[in-house]
């Protein structure tokens, strides 16, 4: 067995919901449910952040999540970097027991709250206990390298993916979204490739993980895909020309859904249900 890693979030971090895109708002909403279920009553922001045109993006969500039970509802847009550091928008925060990153561009997202007022209130809320969840590029802009763009539904070229600096609320992960809907495992093993120490995590969309306690709980219709190169034996990633195929040995793959566990700390997953016990069920 592999020794355990430093992947723990911090006692006293609320958990993170982590949505692969195209959440079911109108159907049974399980994703949603869950979101509403932690947030308890609670207010939620519902931040726009991603978009360069966030109109309608607030309208679908409160109508998403009418009848949940969420308390009040509020949008969070920043037109530009200088109104992240504004009273008005700061005081959108306060009271909240969640915040919701929208979809849109993960890269406008990250450049505009980065290292602000508002980021520093949302990781506030977040050691506090509140909840932070996110869809599509909400959700790759959780991690602390985060994917912007590389090609779809083709083998990786070495010189193809581009990454950028995220929000960093789940470490040691890079993230990629729509992922079995759009052929994203090449770019993913590309962005692996380049980062082995951080494990790739590919979300199907109405498909989300629930992140707590160092372990990562699966929600939704899909699968989601947990790429680990930290084992890997070869790669020519550093001598490769950058339109040649990326060449990658002993990369673990898991596939996981719904209720499957992954234990962070461990880097392994357990089925659903054996939470506790070893990989044969077995208590550990």
């Amino acid at each position: 067995m592999r020794p355990a890693s430093s992947w723990s979030l911090p006692m006293g971090k609320g958990p993170l919901i982590i949505i692969g895109g195209h959440e079911d708002k109108t159907g049974e909403r399980v994703i949603l449910k869950e979101v509403a279920r932690r947030l308890d009553g609670g207010k939620l922001v519902i931040a726009t952040i991603a978009s360069h045109k966030p109109e309608g993006y607030f309208d679908s969500y409160r109508e998403g999540f009418k009848g949940l039970g969420v308390g009040e509802l509020i949008e969070l847009y920043v037109e530009d970097r200088a109104e992240s550091h504004e009273q008005d928008l700061l005081d959108r925060l306060e009271g909240a027991a969640g915040v919701f990153f929208s979809g849109g561009d993960q890269l406008r997202l990250a450049s505009q709250i980065g290292d602000t007022p508002i980021e520093r209130r949302i990781r506030d809320l977040h050691a506090r206990g509140g909840l932070i969840a996110g869809t599509s590029a909400g959700a790759s802009v959780m991690s602390e390298t985060m994917l912007v763009k590389g090609p779809n539904a083709e083998s990786y070229r070495i010189g193809e993916v581009h990454m950028a600096p995220g929000l960093g609320l789940l470490p040691n992960v890079i993230i990629d979204q729509h992922f079995a809907e759009r052929g994203r495992f090449g770019r993913l093993l590309g962005a692996v490739a380049h980062n082995p120490r951080l494990m790739g995590l590919g979300i199907d969309e109405n498909t989300a993980v629930v992140v707590e306690q160092g372990a990562l709980r699966v929600l939704g219709d899909g699968a989601v895909y947990v790429v680990d190169g930290a084992d890997a034996t070869h790669s020519n990633i550093s001598e490769g020309g950058a339109e040649d195929a990326l060449s990658m040995f002993d990369v673990r793959l898991h596939v996981m859904s719904q209720s499957d566990v992954f234990d962070l700390d461990r880097r392994r997953p357990q089925r659903a249900g054996s939470e506790g016990k070893g990989e044969s069920g077995d208590p550990l």
